[in-house]
């Protein structure tokens, strides 16, 4: 029997890349939207692509798709939790209703999904979930807090999973943590800036004018989602899964930033290097 796979977020970027992949593959895959008629349209070609409408804020949405894979096949390959978005502003600019809908989305949806797949894949008897983090897990970015706590939320969520799932269920857990994609940068996170009243003008003008005009000179050839998709092919092949997964070297390079020694001498405590806004 062929294997499965249920990517949350599919309609876009990495998921959707990662959709059209596994499909090409052979797998079957259900790609969860929020936009089933467009995207069943758009794609009514691909093999072995099913699109499901998912809305990860929304349990029971999840449940319908889950409970569909079980009747459909009785197994879950894959879970692979992508859903999610970026946020560019300072705590102390955000309306509080946007910092909730970050966290209902990156945080509270990857548990909402884990949570109603979790039978299956016990059912199932093995399974590998994999959620799609971002350097921003590993370390703090100026303008990016709320962001960055969502995925630092995410990382220790997953990392705690991870001490359980695979000895007693047989599950492996893995993050996978991108460096930026500016194409989705450019289209999701400047773009909700501009419609919630652009760069304000106030104190923190310019370190926001500095780190995106930074951002976007920096990565004039970024990774693109198909190679993240490429990269989550060959992280589900591996025999052994690991827990955190880096998806190009720019992104490991950017997480040396932090190191694993303390110049105060204190031996295994982490500690941040001062982050330049020329980062």
């Amino acid at each position: 029997m062929g294997k499965i796979i249920c990517i949350t977020g599919a309609s876009s970027g990495i998921g959707l890349a990662s959709a059209l992949k596994f499909a090409q593959e052979g797998w079957t895959v259900y790609a969860g939207t929020r936009h089933l008629e467009r995207d069943q349209e758009l794609y009514r070609n691909v093999d072995n692509l099913q699109f499901v409408e998912l809305e990860v804020t929304q349990p029971d949405s999840i449940q319908r798709v889950i409970d569909q894979i079980d009747q459909e096949h009785g197994t879950l390959d894959v879970l692979f939790c992508n859903a999610g978005f970026g946020y560019l502003r300072a705590l102390g600019q955000a309306p509080f209703t946007d910092i909730e809908r970050i966290f209902d989305t990156n945080v509270y949806g990857v548990m909402h999904t884990i949570r109603a797949a979790l039978p299956l894949l016990r059912k199932t008897g093995y399974g590998h979930i994999v959620a799609t983090s971002s350097v921003g897990g590993l370390i703090g970015q100026p303008m990016n807090e709320i962001y960055c706590a969502s995925k630092f939320a995410l990382e220790g969520l997953l990392e705690s999973l991870a001490t359980y799932y695979k000895p007693q269920f047989n599950i492996d857990i893995t993050l996978l943590e991108p460096g930026a994609i500016a194409t989705e940068f450019n289209k999701t996170v400047l773009g909700h800036v501009a419609d919630t009243g652009g760069i304000l003008d106030d104190e923190y003008k310019p370190i926001l004018d500095a780190y995106t005009g930074t951002f976007l000179k920096r990565n004039v050839e970024p990774q693109t989602a198909e190679s993240v998709a490429d990269v989550m092919w060959d992280l589900v092949q591996l025999e052994t899964k690991p827990l955190r997964l880096r998806t190009s070297e720019r992104a490991e390079e950017f997480v040396s930033r932090k190191v694993s020694t303390d110049p105060t001498g204190l031996d295994g405590v982490l500690h941040i290097r001062k982050i330049q806004l020329d980062m």
